[in-house]
């Protein structure tokens, strides 16, 4: 709380009035000690998947090569991709994440590592975050791994319909590899969610990320499972969410062990 001095003038008579002003700074994470509760559970889907796009290699480049991609028909050069990917009604690659905790264990050190392969993108899900402030690198590499093909990742934060380019960046060749940390310190919070990555010389080339605001997270695999560990005791709002089957909220009570919460997405 600031309080502020105003003098104001009216008719020649001066009134001094004394003003108490707030000045709010939104909350950012702070790390500190890790909990003793964990939240774990699983993601399912709910109605008809997807079907999956047939890719027709033959209108792009370097086919000869990207036709080798294992659920590529090398005969007629189309691909099969799936973007909602689902096992025994169970949903892969959803993000599991508590919103708006303010304190906790520490961010993970390892650096995401994102390789361009095959013509393809692996991994296909992930987790960014915001710059912290005087990093320039060590949060996600790019690597193309294909032998004498062009690459061309390009990163952006998607809300809608509207895309905002975060990074450009062409590997001409096997073992080149671009550090794209810092351009992630253009995301605003309430306003970046949804990383998607694409490649300009191979537009089918697609992952996708969530943006996260602090540690406490993690990704379904194929069985729909996840944890997060290392929770204070508390309530939280966690969210599970995917790109292409939606997102869903829930309330979440964590003590000392583990709590579980299950989660379903579709229509």
């Amino acid at each position: 709380m600031k309080k502020v001095t105003v003098a104001i003038l009216v008719v020649g008579i001066t009134f001094v009035l004394s003003v108490s002003t707030s000045f709010a700074k939104k909350a950012s994470y702070e790390e500190g000690a890790a909990g003793g509760g964990s939240i774990s559970g699983a993601v399912s889907f709910k109605g008809d998947v997807p079907a999956p796009i047939m890719e027709d290699l033959n209108k792009g480049k370097n086919v000869e090569f990207c036709v080798q991609h294992p659920t590529t028909d090398a005969k007629t050069g189309i691909r099969t991709r799936q973007k909602v990917v689902v096992s025994g009604g169970k949903l892969q690659d959803a993000v599991v994440f508590i919103e708006d905790i303010t304190k906790g264990k520490a961010w993970p050190t390892e650096m995401v590592n994102v390789d361009f392969k095959t013509c393809d993108i692996f991994p296909k899900m992930m987790t960014v975050r915001k710059t912290p402030k005087g990093q320039k690198e060590g949060l996600l590499t790019i690597t193309n791994q294909d032998t004498e093909i062009l690459h061309n990742p390009h990163g952006y934060s998607v809300a809608g319909a509207n895309r905002k380019t975060l990074f450009n960046k062409p590997l001409p060749s096997k073992g080149s590899s671009a550090d794209v940390t810092g351009t992630f310190k253009r995301f605003k919070q309430k306003k970046d969610d949804h990383f998607f990555l694409q490649c300009d010389q191979h537009n089918y080339m697609e992952a996708d990320g969530r943006i996260v605001w602090n540690p406490y997270n993690a990704i379904s695999g194929a069985d729909g499972s996840f944890k997060i560990d290392g929770i204070p005791a508390g309530k939280y709002k966690v969210t599970a969410w995917h790109p292409y089957a939606g997102e869903s909220t829930q309330e979440v009570t964590v003590a000392d062990g583990e709590a579980k919460a299950d989660f379903t997405l579709g229509k």
